[in-house]
């Protein structure tokens, strides 16, 4: 794995601290750039692990860099290309090599680019239900982890820390941030997804689903933020293995939640919500292993 102390949480003396997120401790670098330095901790069900998986930030990391890289040409990212390591004091160093990102700060909309290639999580479960995800309308008789005609675009609403995002329809997206900004999204998260999607499937992987998070510069220029095509923000199935009426496996944290799914605590299922129970070490191996055959498989 990629060589990095593992780090719970970061506490940096010489930046002010903005926010902690599930994964990601973000610093003010004066008014216009923002440090964020992935943790390694993780997430389940809206939920933060007590325990870390060593090295997972600095995967996640170096996978949203090559996305980004990658991808540049389709739109606008916050990358400042500036080294994070020259904005934080030396005893800080440490804390932040490989695992951080120094980038632009921008005005975040307040809503998630979801989009789904394949039939999978909560929109199975919704279109057992209406026959619809978000709103869209789908064919009759596809099954558990079916590869959809087209991609769509199911948008949600960004949850507050310890929340759950609420899946939205494209009408209910253009009345939070208006109907010309809400194609935009659409269209620029539909293309990201499409070019990922087919390089990804070059590397035997499948990238079931994603989300894409945008802000607007101080220009009002869309511009895509935060991370992206990583294992926390995507589902990643082998494409060796992959069958449809079944889960596949993943890459990506669903050995977690499914862990999470049968544990019980005290008899009873966990509900979901903190204190999250202690994660065994066989279940940390994997999820860490899952990470790291992701990126080596993607970037080769």
């Amino acid at each position: 794995m990629i060589s990095s102390p593992t780090v719970f949480e970061t506490n940096l003396h010489s930046l002010p601290l903005l926010a902690r997120g599930k994964v990601r401790d973000n610093y003010a670098v004066g008014d216009d750039r923002i440090l964020m330095v992935a943790s390694d901790r993780i997430s389940a069900f809206d939920v933060v692990m007590g325990q870390p998986i060593p090295g997972k930030g600095a995967l996640l990391t170096q996978m949203a860099l090559f996305w980004f890289d990658k991808l540049r040409h389709v739109v606008p990212n916050h990358l400042t290309g500036d080294a994070p390591e020259s904005v934080v004091a030396p005893d800080e160093v440490a804390q932040v090599a490989g695992r951080s990102m120094l980038v632009k700060r921008l005005k975040p909309l307040p809503v998630e680019a979801v989009v789904r290639g394949y039939l999978a999580g909560s929109g199975w479960n919704e279109y057992q239900q209406t026959g619809e995800v978000c709103g869209v309308k789908l064919p009759a008789g596809l099954q558990n982890a079916s590869c959809l005609p087209e991609p769509i675009f199911t948008p949600a609403t960004k949850a507050e820390m310890g929340a759950h995002d609420e899946n939205i329809s494209l009408a209910r997206m253009a009345e939070i941030i208006g109907t010309d900004l809400a194609e935009q999204v659409r269209k620029k998260a539909v293309q990201l997804y499409r070019e990922a999607a087919a390089y990804a499937l070059t590397r035997g992987i499948i990238i079931a689903d994603t989300k894409f998070e945008f802000g607007l510069d101080a220009d009002g220029t869309l511009t895509l933020m935060d991370e992206i095509l990583t294992p926390d923000s995507s589902r990643f199935w082998p494409l060796q293995t992959y069958r449809a009426g079944t889960n596949p496996p993943s890459y990506d944290k669903q050995y977690l939640r499914d862990w999470l799914e049968s544990v019980r605590v005290e008899g009873r299922a966990w509900g979901k919500v903190a204190p999250a129970p202690q994660i065994p070490d066989d279940v940390i191996l994997q999820a860490s292993s899952s990470y790291l055959s992701a990126m080596l498989t993607l970037r080769g």
